[in-house]
């Protein structure tokens, strides 16, 4: 029976182990194994397979019972993830259900979730902009948060290495605040962006600029991504159903099947994580415990290196349910900080407006991303009442209704004939950068457990004084920028959004410098678990106003070459 146990933990022993499949851990697994690494990824969803596990993918909008739509019963069971814009008829399959996982919202929070193979990568609005100094030097700057132990230098090269790989459409812009990258050919501004973008120039000059957004999308240069199996996007916008042709970047299509192919990866899914083991004898961690997701049971995995991408609310709670004589209130937390000081971003507000305009033009055809106004609020100082600053998404478009009058075939030809155009509309959305604060936290419930027996998350996580003066500026200032631009019935909006619905939660196991003050080093270890590296949202010591995903893999990528230099000594 001894020698049974024996030969069974070797078959559950490994190199490293990966927790979480979705952006960032599938960049640490293809990393990894590119490396040589005999690697496990471990999942708590189902599989997901590339081409095969896309069920909607090609149906025509009349295949769906429900033209696309939730139903009101649908909506009714689940009140937090039905006010995600991407839960939808065609994609709901990706998507974490209410009932299925609960936590406690101490203070309202809409936590939206894929556990399948490839996470959110599936489900992401594939946004990819660079975060330069002025956001890592923020918190030095202002106080609030702890330095980051890392600066835009460090991270440049592997922003490049993980950008040729995934694919990214941009210009190259040369704005300091927002570093160019490795670009393939960038997305077409429309006649009004383009117009609101001279606009902008011609008012505010080198202050304040409106490009076209950096996305992950094969534009062009296709032959470069062949041997990943991809294709160019072909612009359908369908892209929460899973990408035929690859034409995105997801973990499926790209990170996961090149790491499969090296021979190395081994993929453990249907597997809820339990907490990482740690051997006070060894001072290190030394494997995972899960828990199957279907039959109960539990069960070990060992390796030298951990890798901890679960996204940033579940790493926080993996690591807090990680105790032993050691390490009683988590892995790695002797300072108490862990599950603290986690940030969002702010997607509140927004602005809409219409244009008189270029009416001889109208809108045709689809592209994956929109205009984007980087940040120009307290870049190089303090100029506000508010810390930080945020980022902005702006887009124009003209829609066609058709003439529904007359009976027959008089109704036919007007409905096939009369097309009419209605205003250019134009509209923008904030993105704001939220300051990490103690009082904004996740714990574990000390009584609440859910279906594997794991503590269920409490989550105290709200705005402040801060984000209602950002919400403030955002709006007068997108405001005047569009009356100077000449657009008219400018109209605001709050929509008093609960935080979470951003879908970009991080921090909780912050870098830093000092172990008194942070979780992380500035190779994202532990600082009192060295073997044990999380390079997903956790991580991030503030948020900046970027789309944060591209950063997560470039810190993974990072942290796997690290963790192969470490092990080779």
């Amino acid at each position: 029976m001894a020698n049974l146990n024996i030969d069974a933990a070797k078959e559950r022993t490994f190199e490293a182990i990966v927790i979480g499949s979705g952006i960032s851990g599938s960049w640490a697994a293809k990393e990894l194994c590119d490396k040589g690494v005999k690697t496990l990824v471990i999942e708590r969803g189902r599989d997901v397979k590339h081409l095969k596990d896309y069920p909607t993918t090609n149906l025509l909008p009349f295949e769906f019972e429900h033209r696309g739509q939730i139903t009101q019963q649908e909506q009714k069971e689940n009140p937090i993830v039905s006010k995600c814009y991407n839960f939808r008829e065609d994609s709901k399959h990706f998507f974490v259900k209410d009932k299925e996982h609960p936590y406690i919202q101490e203070k309202p929070f809409d936590w939206i979730r894929g556990y399948q193979v490839g996470g959110k990568s599936l489900l992401w609005a594939r946004q990819v902009q660079r975060i330069s100094d002025f956001d890592f030097e923020g918190p030095a700057r202002d106080g609030f948060a702890v330095d980051w132990p890392i600066r835009y230098k460090d991270l440049a090269p592997w922003y490049s290495h993980v950008e040729k790989f995934a694919g990214v459409s941009g210009n190259k812009d040369g704005l300091a605040s927002l570093p160019d990258g490795e670009f393939l050919p960038a997305y077409k501004l429309n006649v009004v962006e383009k117009y609101f973008q001279d606009q902008l120039k011609k008012n505010y000059g080198n202050d304040r600029h409106m490009i076209v957004a950096r996305c992950a999308h094969i534009s062009g240069n296709a032959e470069n991504f062949k041997d990943q199996g991809r294709a160019q996007c072909q612009n359908r916008n369908l892209c929460q159903r899973g990408c035929p042709f690859g034409g995105y970047f997801s973990a499926n299509s790209s990170t996961l099947p090149w790491a499969e192919r090296t021979g190395n990866m081994t993929m453990r899914t249907d597997a809820v994580v339990h907490s990482i083991i740690y051997d006070e004898k060894k001072g290190k961690a030394t494997g995972v415990r899960i828990v199957d997701a279907v039959t109960k049971e539990t069960e070990e995995y060992y390796a030298d290196v951990i890798f901890l991408n679960a996204a940033a609310i579940n790493t926080n709670l993996i690591l807090l349910n990680s105790t032993s004589s050691r390490f009683p209130n988590g892995l790695g937390n002797d300072n108490g900080l862990l599950g603290k000081f986690v940030a969002f971003h702010n997607y509140r507000a927004g602005v809409s407006a219409e244009h008189e305009g270029h009416q001889e033009y109208t809108t045709s055809g689809d592209r994956p991303t929109s205009g984007y106004f980087p940040r120009f609020r307290n870049v190089e100082k303090q100029e506000t009442n508010f810390l930080r600053g945020y980022a902005a998404g702006f887009s124009a478009y003209r829609g066609s209704y058709a003439d529904q009058s007359g009976i027959g075939m008089e109704l036919k030809e007007n409905l096939l004939n009369a097309n009419n155009y209605g205003p250019w509309r134009v509209g923008s959305h904030m993105m704001g950068e939220t300051i990490p604060k103690e009082t904004n936290y996740v714990a574990l419930d000390p009584n609440e457990k859910d279906a594997w027996g794991i503590p269920q998350l409490r989550i105290n996580i709200a705005y402040d004084d801060n984000d209602e003066k950002m919400i403030k500026d955002y709006q007068e200032q997108m405001t005047e920028m569009f009356e100077k631009a000449g657009f008219i019935n400018i109209k605001t909006r709050d929509d008093n959004r609960a935080p979470g619905l951003d879908i970009h939660e991080m921090g909780g196991v912050r870098m830093g410098h000092d172990p008194k003050t942070s979780l992380l080093n500035k190779h994202n270890q532990l600082h009192a678990c060295t073997n044990v590296y999380v390079t997903d949202g956790a991580c991030m010591t503030s948020t900046a106003t970027q789309n944060p995903s591209l950063t997560y893999m470039a810190l993974a990528a990072r942290a796997a070459d690290h963790a192969v230099k470490e092990m080779k000594k």
